[in-house]
């Protein structure tokens, strides 16, 4: 792993601190480039890691109800073979923010097991 440091406004560096521990995963989710809805799931998840969660709750997160209609439609669609090219775009985002809280989760069980 490579460590960065940038210097920033102070009034930026209080908004990131919250976010430190998560940081890698929030500028992953920025550097995807959203071009659908699937930008407010990702706001969603950054406002949560915002809240400064704890590792149980990190495992307890799940994207809200919405956002889940919204990938059971999807998903159905690409099943039947339905998607538009737009469609596909927004699943391919939506796949890109769940893998996103699967590696969150993932290093939230390594921290509740004290495992590095």
């Amino acid at each position: 792993m490579v460590q960065l440091s940038v210097e920033v406004p102070e009034d930026l560096a209080q908004r990131i601190r919250p976010l430190t521990s998560w940081l890698p995963t929030v500028l992953e989710l920025s550097l995807v480039g959203f071009h659908t809805q699937a930008s407010g799931t990702a706001t969603e998840l950054v406002q949560f890691l915002s809240t400064e969660p704890s590792p149980e709750k990190v495992l307890e997160y799940h994207a809200s109800e919405q956002t889940q209609a919204r990938l059971r439609r999807l998903l159905a669609l690409n099943e039947a073979g339905l998607l538009n090219q737009l469609e596909q775009r927004e699943l391919d985002e939506l796949q890109g923010v769940e893998h996103s809280v699967i590696m969150l989760k993932a290093q939230a069980a390594s921290r509740m097991s004290g495992k590095p």
